[in-house]
């Protein structure tokens, strides 16, 4: 009897091991793109927010910064850049600090 039990529990730790197959791919996301967005004030002058678009956002021309400002003020707010977090943080800081009225970040 004791023959029969050491075969059975030798057979039951031998038995091979089946793990499941690993896959190399590697599955990329993208990074979200946050959303600069300036609202609408009684305080910050049509003149003052389309000068700091135009100082902070990179590539904002005179007409677009125009555009926007009138859509803050028309519509009560404007997405002035959409990308990145970083950009986007340093973005948002700086238009604030600059004295505009944000939302906060959100993304895109």
């Amino acid at each position: 009897m004791v023959k029969s039990l050491s075969v059975a529990v030798y057979s039951m730790a031998t038995a091979p091991t089946v793990t499941p197959e690993r896959t190399n791919q590697v599955v990329q996301k993208p990074y979200p793109n946050y959303k600069v967005i300036v609202l609408n004030d009684d305080f910050n002058t049509f003149q003052h927010v389309a000068q700091c678009l135009m100082k902070y956002i990179p590539g904002m021309t005179s007409d677009r910064a125009w555009e926007l400002t009138n859509q803050i003020h028309f519509e009560g707010l404007a997405t002035v850049w959409v990308g990145p977090q970083e950009p986007a943080e340093l973005y948002h800081e700086q238009l604030s600090r600059a004295g505009l009225t944000m939302a906060p970040l959100e993304t895109a």
